[in-house]
């Protein structure tokens, strides 16, 4: 029920289904549950939903530190730190407790969705369906295949982005898969470009705007994804490609061990204090 979680929470009871969220401390469940609240008042508040809309689908949400109170669930969607071991135990645990009939999903945004899957004894009914940032805003879902999954749980769940008013696209389980393949060498060429000298911050995010038509710049973009996410994603990536774009440049590293994160931190490539 962290930032992705609880924008996926969001929107699926937003399109009238049941969820469950489910937590590892009480702190972090009534911080995201607050979190979902909060946006769905903001759309209330905005005549983007009703009143009824809005309490209906708030009656819709509940939130849980047991993963035993996962058993009813026809869909769950894992979206835990981008970390492998943690993912994999967290899919384990999960697996032990849903019926047969369910299906498995991951929001992992680099991992191969192959070596999460067996860490479950449902490789055939296992997917990777990555929402992005943030989720209630965001129309793109990547809907990620591996060569075990069966083609009608496929359908299923291309299915359900539509239900969540979501766009999905099909992809091949390669790290990055097709969005991240593209960005990220983009967003690490963009740093470099800056170690070399070749423009400000400032002029380098202008040009990709006003040149390229982008809505962010790429240290904008750096600094709202957070750099340590940026960091690990990359590491992924080149440990999996072994391709000098993938790596990640000097400076990315120093920003991160120095605790400067991006917006999340108050302080990244630009400052938000």
């Amino acid at each position: 029920c962290g930032q992705m979680g609880a924008g996926i929470a969001e929107v699926c009871v937003k399109a009238g289904f049941r969820v469950m969220a489910r937590e590892v401390e009480r702190d972090f469940l009534d911080r995201g549950l607050a979190r979902v609240r909060s946006s769905l008042e903001r759309s209330r508040d905005r005549d983007k939903l009703t009143s009824q809309e809005c309490d209906a689908a708030l009656e819709r949400l509940s939130g849980t530190l047991d993963v035993a109170d996962l058993a009813d669930c026809d869909l769950v969607i894992e979206a835990v730190v981008e970390d492998l071991t943690v993912k994999q135990r967290a899919l384990a645990e999960v697996d032990t407790v849903l019926p047969a009939a369910a299906i498995l999903a991951t929001n992992t945004s680099s991992l191969t969705v192959t070596e999460l899957a067996m860490s479950t004894s449902r490789s055939d009914r296992f997917v990777g369906l990555h929402f992005f940032n943030p989720v209630p805003v965001m129309c793109l879902v990547e809907v990620i295949r591996t060569l075990m999954v069966q083609d009608d749980i496929v359908d299923l769940v291309v299915d359900f982005c539509g239900r969540l008013d979501k766009e999905p696209i099909l992809c091949r389980d390669n790290s990055g898969f097709i969005v991240n393949r593209l960005l990220v060498p983009y967003l690490l060429d963009a740093i470099r470009a800056y170690e070399e000298g070749i423009g400000t911050l400032e002029e380098i995010d202008i040009g990709m705007r006003l040149g390229c038509g982008h809505p962010m710049g790429p240290f904008t973009l750096l600094d709202f994804i957070g750099l340590d996410t940026c960091y690990f994603i990359a590491n992924i990536m080149f440990d999996e490609y072994r391709e000098k774009r993938f790596a990640p440049p000097p400076l990315l590293k120093q920003m991160v061990q120095a605790g400067r994160l991006g917006r999340k931190s108050g302080e990244g490539f630009f400052s938000y204090s």
